[in-house]
């Protein structure tokens, strides 16, 4: 296949859109919220705190909407057996930014957080923090490999060009003006990247859902032609399954840092809560195109095609079903169109999970746990210097490892089991503490470690009530692959244990050392006796003062964390709702 001359230039065009974009959002707020004390590095993680309606609801659409989202859906509607009833993204990241929106987001905002970890490091400790940074850090990593190497394989259906060479250019545009930006520049090529994509969709469509040789989707919809009906159906034994990976999407979707880089750079608690709310309804809208595109290739009679007598899913293609569909269904001057905006969305999809990762290390790792008297242009220096180390790493696995979907996968999943219950108990259940949240880490990790991953060929050690061994068979090279899928809702069950270790032994554990059946001197975390004290002294302060404590007014008593360590969580500043208090106040109040 020769170098298409319209798909480069469109390419081209739509990257230096994004490119360009970046770079006056950066130029344009170079100066936002770092003036009357504000500070660059906060500016660059959270963008001054405050991002507009407009800007702000693209920008946490964009949370999830982009190139592994949309090429996503279109490939589970495709697929055979699976369909409509079981791509679930769309429903599931919409119900996640409502959840979010609901419980979420308030508490996190109107607290002054600047990265998602603040509350667990100011809770915890700085070394818990560090241990809950490693899934956190791994998801946002291979995810943004996964998009860079989906990326490859889009720019391989568009041009005959060198996809190692494609990926590591477009990352390179990602990590430029992520580096000179960081949030402004991330969310103002997001409103960019969402445009381009239901424009570029959207034109396509109609040209794909007129060509002679796709057949009336209506129909295909229920009655299998060229392929099994593609809305899909759920059998009575998946049916566990399918709640488990809804969970997954709906619970596990909150605690990332990309959702709440957003939540913590909206103006207000309540503009955060709105945000979140515009995102969900704008994840629904994003994702139709998508599931008419999937619905177009099963509907599709591959023969009549520029493509071949093979359909994608007997080339173990469905995945790449999204691009197909736009380069042989449509005209030529339309799936250059259709396929360049896309290819640009999936690149900008990236710099989001860069900034995030480096954004964590840099406040959470670097200044918190080893530099707390860094400066602020020493900061900013770190985050610089960490967007590319962590942005060459994942361009670097996209390109080397052949299984980053299936680290992405589990790494996902690691999230959701560990990472959403320390959440939950640091923001809503009283009195947990680092005992109890180091045993809801272990748990959580071997149950679901212990379920297997097949993406990763890693084989299960627990093997929970259900499970059935499956086959796979690769259509092209005709190998079988036999593997272990659980059918019980073992992802689900290890988050709920993880949070039940957590509270439970935060409560034994305090007992233990209250009631003196363990010496003070074995509270080695300082999370119970030291805690205790500083207890007796908030309520003291609360009768006498008066209801709302923050942490730089507390006397200071040995804990966790040093007491100016603490005051660092809390920027009075930039709190917009009055009668919010610190997770500390929360625990205390309670």
């Amino acid at each position: 296949m020769a170098i298409h001359a319209e798909g480069l230039v469109a390419i081209v065009i739509f990257y230096m859109l994004i490119l360009v974009v970046g770079i006056w959002a950066a130029w344009k707020n170079k100066n936002s919220g770092v003036g009357e004390g504000g500070e660059r590095s906060e500016s660059i993680m959270v963008g001054g705190r405050d991002i507009g309606l407009f800007v702000g609801g693209f920008t946490m659409t964009a949370t999830w909407v982009g190139g592994g989202y949309i090429n996503g859906t279109a490939e589970y509607v495709y697929l055979p057996d699976y369909g409509l009833a079981w791509a679930q993204a769309p429903f599931g990241y919409a119900l996640s930014l409502v959840v979010g929106g609901l419980f979420f987001a308030k508490p996190m905002r109107s607290r002054g957080y600047v990265t998602m970890l603040d509350p667990f490091q100011q809770i915890y400790g700085k070394r818990m923090g560090g241990l809950l940074f490693i899934p956190a850090l791994m998801g946002e990593i291979f995810w943004s490999a996964a998009i860079l190497s989906a990326l490859g394989a889009t720019l391989s259906v568009i041009v005959d060009i060198n996809i190692n060479m494609s990926v590591v250019i477009s990352a390179l545009i990602a990590i430029f003006y992520t580096l000179v930006g960081g949030l402004y520049s991330v969310a103002y090529t997001d409103v960019v990247q969402l445009f381009c994509i239901f424009l570029g969709l959207w034109i396509s469509v109609p040209f794909a859902l007129s060509n002679p040789a796709v057949s009336d989707i209506t129909v295909s919809a229920k009655e299998a032609i060229y392929q099994s009906a593609w809305l899909g159906k759920i059998d009575p034994e998946d049916k566990w399954l399918w709640a488990d990976n809804f969970c997954l999407l709906m619970l596990g979707g909150i605690p990332w840092q990309v959702y709440f880089q957003r939540v913590l750079s909206a103006s207000s608690a309540t503009y955060a809560q709105v945000l979140s709310f515009i995102a969900a309804f704008g994840c629904l809208v994003m994702a139709v195109p998508s599931v008419l595109i999937g619905a177009i290739g099963a509907s599709t009679d591959w023969n009549q095609t520029t493509y071949g007598a093979l359909a994608p899913k007997d080339k173990d293609e469905s995945d790449m079903i999204l691009p197909i569909v736009l380069q042989h269904l449509c005209p030529s001057y339309v799936s250059f169109f259709g396929l360049g905006a896309v290819s640009a969305a999936v690149m900008s999809s990236a710099d989001s999970s860069i900034l995030s990762a480096s954004s964590m290390f840099a406040r959470n790792i670097y200044q918190l746990a080893f530099r707390q008297s860094a400066s602020d242009r020493e900061i900013v220096w770190v985050m610089r210097f960490t967007i590319f180390v962590f942005g060459a790493l994942a361009t670097a696995m996209a390109l080397l490892t052949g299984s980053v979907y299936g680290l992405w996968y589990l790494s996902s999943d690691l999230v959701y089991v560990i990472i959403f219950p320390q959440l939950l108990s640091v923001l809503f259940v009283k009195g947990t503490n680092t005992y109890g949240s180091v045993a809801g880490y272990v748990f959580g990790m071997l149950l679901r470690i212990g379920g297997g991953e097949p993406y990763l060929k890693l084989p299960p050690f627990i093997f929970y009530p259900g499970w059935v061994t499956q086959t796979k068979v690769h259509h092209l090279t005709g190998d079988v692959e036999y593997f272990v899928q659980q059918r019980f809702p073992f992802k689900t069950v290890s988050m709920s244990a993880s949070f039940l270790a957590n509270v439970g032994f935060s409560y034994l554990t305090k007992y233990l050392f209250e009631s003196g059946i363990w010496s003070h001197k074995y509270d080695f975390l300082d999370a119970v006796v030291s805690k205790h004290s500083k207890e007796i002294m908030d309520k003291a302060t609360l009768v006498s003062n008066h209801d709302n404590i923050i942490l730089s007014e507390m006397a200071p008593v040995k804990q966790a964390l040093s007491a100016s360590l603490a005051g660092t969580f809390i920027n009075t500043e930039v709190l917009s709702d009055d009668g919010e208090s610190s997770p500390e106040d929360f625990h205390n109040e309670k």
